[in-house]
């Protein structure tokens, strides 16, 4: 019996360290409690400071209420106990003074130090356009190590699940997975054309918005950044991992602010340059056809 209550109680501290560490999940998942960890140093370093922050808490809130619990037990009425008169103490009124100053300049250099290297976009590699639209992005490729790519395209919410939300379609949510994220149950969270990026590259977003306010967020980058019209906003990231990354619109921006996801595609930076020469192909195909056919002369009248 007391073997069986012991294994319960190993398994609980060993849920509860799990959930407080936040373990490293690429994507949020059911019951996940804490910060992911992420794939970028920024990421990591957001989540130490949290976890930081939230073990200097348990350990206050442990010396708070313990002795708060001590003085109940060891100093309650039916023991006899007798209060002090005393209406303060010196010494004490400094000390809980000074403590709790001295924590808050601990916690608070590390947080200062990471502000000031997430506002830092300088010499980055590449440059990404965002711009949020009711309901979807669009994303420009406007440098990549000095060259103009000019490769850009709308990204939506991908076909089935757009199919499944409707009302009386009948279909289960649950078996609309992305077969190129081994399966991954991505209703409502899968786009038709994901925004690929190359793994180890300091990459710059600038982000803005041609109607109302959205907000592009992947919680793996470690930050969001709002999408308001006539601003530009910026913020950079470096991917260390390839991957299949997700986040949504975190802005409440209309009635399908629920259906324009982001996803991004990491890949090794060969494989990322491969992509790119094959979409800026692609896309100087469609301009010569595009000019083509403007300079073609009218068909003639019958």
């Amino acid at each position: 019996m007391i073997s069986s209550g012991v294994q319960r109680a190993s398994r609980a501290l060993a849920l509860f360290a799990l959930l407080a560490s936040g373990a490293a999940f690429a994507n949020p998942t059911p019951w996940q409690l804490n910060l992911p960890v992420g794939v970028t140093s920024i990421s990591r370093r957001i989540h130490d400071v949290h976890m930081f922050a939230f073990w200097v808490c348990v350990a206050i809130g442990i010396v708070v209420f313990g002795a708060m619990i001590y003085a109940m037990v060891r100093f309650r009425k039916s023991k006899g106990a007798v209060a002090q008169t005393w209406s303060h103490n010196t010494m004490m009124e400094a000390i809980w003074t000074t403590v709790p100053v001295m924590i808050l300049i601990v916690m608070a250099w590390p947080a200062t130090k990471l502000l000031v290297d997430m506002a830092n976009v300088e010499n980055s590699d590449m440059t990404i356009k965002v711009t949020g639209y009711q309901w979807k992005w669009r994303y420009e490729y406007v440098e990549y190590f000095k060259k103009a790519p000019g490769v850009n395209f709308v990204s939506s919410l991908d076909a089935e699940s757009a199919r499944v939300r409707q009302l009386g379609s009948g279909l289960d949510p649950n078996a609309v997975k992305d077969s190129q994220d081994d399966g991954y149950q991505s209703y409502l969270l899968n786009v038709d054309k994901p925004l690929v990026l190359p793994v180890g590259v300091k990459i710059r977003f600038v982000v803005t918005a041609d109607d109302v306010i959205h907000s592009w967020g992947v919680p793996v980058l470690g930050w969001k950044q709002d999408a308001i019209p006539g601003i530009i906003n910026d913020n950079w990231t470096q991917i260390d991992t390839p991957g299949t990354y997700r986040g949504q619109c975190v802005e409440l921006c209309g009635k399908d602010h629920g259906f324009m996801p982001i996803v991004i595609r990491a890949l090794p930076k060969a494989d990322f340059e491969q992509w790119l020469s094959a979409q800026e192909a692609e896309a100087a195909a469609a301009k010569n056809t595009a000019t083509a056919q403007a300079a073609a002369p009218p068909a003639a009248q019958g």
